[in-house]
């Protein structure tokens, strides 16, 4: 199992950046946690997904960020890409959202599914900032080391010397914004893009759109936003 072992794999430039993150005692304590709630509960997403979005998403490609909170938490959804399920798994309110806005802005229309390992596979970085989450209890993994890990990924990630655009939902998210003090980047803020809480300042951010004019004029290829069926 992956909890056996201190290093993490992630199969591209991830593994050198974040290697020495995986020796601190932040992460050995929260590997502990992990290995004793993923023995004794459900949690998700698997086990082998928690670091899909580094995986799907090398650091030197990452165009746009989007940040979310933590992994769905009902069965078959979360799969480590933030807002993402699987294809045959109906997309959860929070996606239907994003969709509706997406439309609203570019015109494209929604898919029939909620995959968006597209967008991960084009530039944009999926992450919540929360990885792993227990079945039925949202935010229930808050406060275990996954918020230092994440700022840490947000770090590097702010020390690039190419542009990029940080789209941040919801108030967790929004918390990782004194974290990206370079102008060279771009942020965007919405509220979360649940039901609960998208009346309050969702709707109409410009998101996708502002994402690709600041690319544009940064010399940067645009962000596709299109997901295939």
């Amino acid at each position: 199992m992956w909890y056996n072992t201190t290093m993490v794999h992630f199969g591209n430039s991830w593994d050198e950046i974040l290697s020495d993150e995986f020796e601190k005692e932040y992460y050995l304590k929260l590997r502990a946690f992990l290995k004793e709630e993923y023995g004794s509960r459900t949690i998700y997403p698997d086990m082998y997904h928690i670091f899909h979005a580094l995986q799907a998403t090398p650091y030197e490609e990452v165009r746009v960020v989007i940040l979310g909170q933590d992994p769905y938490h009902e069965p078959g959804q979360a799969h480590g890409l933030c807002f993402s399920v699987q294809k045959g798994v109906p997309a959860p309110p929070s996606l239907r959202n994003i969709f509706r806005e997406l439309e609203a802005e570019t015109g494209i229309t929604p898919p029939s599914h909620g995959c968006l390992e597209s967008w991960a596979r084009n530039g944009v970085l999926l992450l919540n900032t929360v990885l792993t989450v227990r079945a039925h209890q949202a935010n229930s993994h808050r406060g275990k080391g996954w918020e230092v890990f994440t700022d840490r990924v947000i770090q590097c990630l702010n020390d690039r010397e190419e542009p990029m655009v940080f789209i941040l939902w919801g108030n967790p998210a929004k918390a990782k914004a004194s974290l990206i003090t370079s102008p060279r980047h771009k942020i965007i803020t919405g509220v979360h893009p649940s039901p609960l809480s998208a009346h309050y300042g969702f709707w109409d951010g410009g998101y996708f759109t502002g994402a690709n004019e600041f690319l544009r004029q940064n010399g940067m290829e645009p962000v596709d936003w299109r997901i295939p069926e």
